[in-house]
């Protein structure tokens, strides 16, 4: 197959550029802070009621991300099953969109007393974020050659970075210009957030190539969407490197995600730095990540993906160890803030780059199909349920033993399972070539 004409090919990219927004802004910079001060405060062992129950705020932040991407991951077999075999999966993408945007226009109205109201926007938005990817992810195999999707790949990645770093300006200039009125600001910024993903979208949903749509056929579409997954499952089992790396890949997805949906709650509760050097920190990371996630492509270009990914992963486990000494700093009277600072510029490294690159080894390892949604229903369905995992344990242990430190732990062992899984898979790639 060729690659897409260029207009194509970042009319798909515009679509990161669009819902990292989320990714950053709310999940990883503002509303976490927001959040802590809402629901009592950044200090160890804060507490909320909810539900008839008392949790330790940050552990309740976890728990709602893990039950967003747990639902959608449930639905992505149904889903995909419908957009392969019934319709049009940029359809699917839209809809999924339009939830996130919405969910993120609603924390405006979140505030002190309507918790409920911020813990369903909140996941709205994620569901809206996760569900829209797949059939995002899905797009790239049909518009990118095998020998272009790691470019392709990680320009995806870059755009994401780029746009999502605007708009984090944006939002650091409000609470900048409003110190009195700092929650307002941030809510604004909210607002924004979800404006600007909604708007760019559009982009991507006309310059996207229309998707046949194929006759309704009979049956029942739940029973399907779980056969369909079955038959990729089916089909996974036979490739024996593919089957590898997605067990590798799964483990360290676990600690992957989870460092980018906790750095901020860590750098608050357990470092104690202010809201303003936590933003930066962020905007830092991304603009790290954006060199990161080229340079990994064209790294991956000369010793191969595996072997680059099977680099990056044992960083990753150095960074984890690096992150739980880290944590000790203060109890012994040491200022952590430049610590954090290095920690944030090494995750900024790899952060872009393994996720990019992960994405086009799957598709440079799947089947020649043309049911590349119900294929990357499993992609995204295995990072997904990483995610649940690796949030739900992180925001666990923490609950359990009192403190954020214990819960680093956890990371690396995730991320020392996938990197053996990566060595199973490149020796039984090289033992194959």
């Amino acid at each position: 197959m060729q690659t897409a004409s260029k207009k194509v090919v970042n009319g798909w990219a515009m679509y990161d550029w669009a819902n990292s927004v989320y990714n950053l802004v709310i999940t990883t910079t503002f509303f976490p802070i927001y959040f802590l001060a809402v629901t009592g405060g950044a200090g160890e062992g804060h507490r909320v009621e909810f539900l008839g129950r008392t949790f330790v705020n940050s552990s309740l932040y976890d728990y709602t991300l893990a039950l967003g991407y747990g639902l959608v991951a449930l639905l992505y077999p149904i889903l995909t099953s419908i957009a392969d075999t019934r319709g049009n999966k940029k359809n699917f993408m839209r809809f999924f969109c339009y939830m996130g945007a919405l969910g993120c226009s609603l924390l405006f109205f979140f505030e002190d007393g309507r918790l409920w109201l911020g813990i369903l926007a909140f996941m709205f938005a994620c569901m809206g974020y996760a569900g829209s990817l797949v059939f995002y992810n899905a797009y790239l195999p049909e518009i990118a050659a095998p020998a272009d999707r790691d470019r392709i790949s990680a320009r995806g990645f870059s755009y994401g970075y780029i746009g999502s770093v605007l708009m984090q300006a944006v939002g650091f200039v409000l609470v900048t210009l409003m110190p009195e009125q700092q929650g307002e600001a941030i809510r604004i910024t909210f607002l924004l957030v979800g404006i600007w993903w909604f708007g760019f979208a559009q982009i991507t949903f006309r310059r996207l190539p229309a998707v046949e749509i194929r006759k309704p056929q009979k049956g029942n579409v739940f029973k399907d969407g779980f056969t369909e997954m079955g038959k990729v499952y089916r089909e996974v089992t036979k490739m024996p490197v593919l089957k590898r790396f997605l067990r590798a890949f799964f483990f360290y997805s676990m600690g992957v995600q989870t460092v980018m949906l906790a750095a901020t709650l860590f750098g608050s509760k357990v470092l104690k730095l202010p809201d303003t050097k936590l933003i930066i920190t962020v905007v830092l990371i991304q603009l790290v990540a954006i060199a990161g996630a080229w340079g990994m492509s064209r790294l991956s270009a000369k010793l191969g993906n595996i072997k680059v990914l099977m680099g990056v992963v044992l960083f990753w486990i150095v960074i984890c160890v690096a992150a739980y000494y880290t944590a000790s700093l203060p109890e012994m009277g040491i200022n952590a803030e430049y610590p954090f600072y290095g920690l944030a510029i090494a995750v900024g490294l790899v952060m872009g780059g393994i996720q990019a690159l992960s994405r086009s080894t799957y598709a440079k390892l799947m089947p020649e199909t043309k049911d590349t949604a119900s294929f990357f229903a499993y992609y995204d369905f295995t990072e997904k349920l990483a995610i649940v995992i690796g949030i739900f344990s992180f925001g666990f242990i923490e609950e359990q033993t009192g403190s954020m430190q214990n819960s680093i732990l956890s990371l690396v062992v995730f991320f020392a399972i996938g990197l053996l899984w990566l060595y199973l898979a490149l020796a039984r790639q090289r033992k194959t070539a």
